[in-house]
């Protein structure tokens, strides 16, 4: 099928819901083998809200139970050309291309403070966050995107911790 490339800079996905297993191309690029009809298995899946804190453990808010595994897949915008390109599918199980959706994926930063003794909630929309930049257990100083540690600053490496 041939796309128009999305407007912006914004990353671009391909959603390959409806589709088995395969290889795609965008204008000759091999992207990737896909396989959005492989899911994942329902051992210790959890339906409800689970927390994050405390000591690692892979069985930990496992969710997405019965769902894919990975349905949607990065296009670099260099692969595409600025009017019409042509995307390609080496289908191995079968499935309905109509369901194929493009799209564009805004990233975005979160700046936010809390108070020792609350607790405060990232989310990505069910994505995983990507990086830390700053954290601190102190009095940090400055403007969202640009902070730095303060005059008073615990002895844990914030950043690290969070990290985890």
């Amino acid at each position: 099928t041939t796309f128009k490339t999305p407007i912006g800079k914004d990353p671009v996905m391909v959603d390959l819901t409806g589709m088995g297993k395969g290889i795609d191309w965008v204008n000759g690029e091999s992207l990737r083998r896909y396989w959005p009809s492989f899911v994942s298995n329902e051992d210790g899946c959890q339906l409800t809200p689970c927390d994050y804190r405390g000591p690692y453990d892979n069985k930990k808010c496992v969710t997405g139970c019965q769902k894919p595994i990975q349905k949607e897949y990065h296009i670099p915008r260099s692969f595409l050309k600025t009017d019409r390109n042509t995307l390609v599918l080496f289908e191995e199980f079968g499935g309905n291309p109509s369901n194929i959706k493009f799209k564009t994926i805004a990233t975005a930063a979160v700046c936010a403070t809390v108070n020792e003794g609350n607790t405060l909630e990232v989310t990505c929309d069910g994505r995983p966050i990507s990086g830390i930049k700053f954290a601190s257990f102190g009095d940090p100083q400055g403007i969202c995107g640009n902070f730095s540690k303060g005059s008073c600053e615990g002895a844990n490496n914030a950043q690290e911790i969070l990290t985890k």
